[in-house]
């Protein structure tokens, strides 16, 4: 029996998430059915996690065993071959019987767009957060800064996150702005259910003045109700999982 690591690139846009789910089409769903399609074998992905309906990646991994003989190069040639257009296995290894892509997982690191115009941009549409309101980016650096490093980050999440401890290390944040468009790099220890999208939507709310709290008080509150929006997810990529 092998165990196989995948290194996943999709676009989100046309799929409920990576989850099977009962009634809509799924990432894990078509990967799994390709999988079969080539080695005759049904499997059960096992992902670093989870992402929503409409996040993208770049650097998703997940691992399944197989007794498949397949080298690595045909197979990623042949599910590459019946996979559709927006999903893509970008890399095969063969691991220890011991990996589990989720559990063995040290750390991910994220990225959000956001696109800060009064006008929508066609290009940007399925790819960008359009916010239309003017950014005090000198407040929104300064509040990003206040996220570095261990906390508890309740008011950062979801109420259907299911686990207990919503502590979580945040590494760093790197901004990249080049006119209109503004790039968030996140690096962590790991993610709650959402918090990157309620982090970056109450950036967006504090620094258009919308919200007069800053992110440190909102951190200490550990009230979801004292964040902002939960930004879109068509704008969020997981670029790269650690181990």
């Amino acid at each position: 029996m092998r165990n196989i690591k995948l290194t996943i690139e999709y676009d989100g846009s046309n799929y409920k998430g990576w989850q099977k789910q009962p009634t809509e089409i799924s990432i894990q769903e078509i990967i799994e059915d390709a999988i079969f399609k080539i080695t005759r074998d049904k499997v059960k992905l096992e992902a670093s996690g989870r992402t929503d309906k409409g996040v993208h990646a770049f650097g998703q991994t997940a691992s399944f065993f197989t007794n498949s003989d397949i080298v690595k190069y045909k197979l990623i040639r042949g599910l590459n071959s019946v996979l559709p257009d927006d999903i893509s296995i970008r890399k095969v290894e063969e691991v220890n019987s011991e990996f589990h892509a989720r559990y063995y997982a040290k750390g991910k690191s994220y990225k959000y767009i956001i696109y800060n115009s009064q006008v929508r941009s066609p290009i940007y549409r399925n790819n960008a957060y359009h916010v239309p309101y003017k950014l005090d980016m000198n407040k929104f650096r300064q509040n990003v800064n206040m996220l570095i490093g261990t906390h508890d980050f309740t008011s950062f999440t979801s109420i259907k996150e299911g686990t207990d401890n919503k502590i979580r290390t945040i590494y760093s944040i790197d901004i990249e702005q080049k006119n209109e468009v503004i790039e968030l790099t996140f690096k962590g220890s790991g993610f709650l259910y959402n918090m990157i999208r309620i982090i970056v939507g109450t950036l967006v709310d504090v620094s258009r003045g919308r919200i007069k709290s800053n992110i440190e008080e909102i951190i200490d509150a550990k009230n979801r109700k004292r964040a902002g929006i939960t930004a879109p997810s068509h704008a969020l990529y997981l670029m790269e999982v650690y181990y």
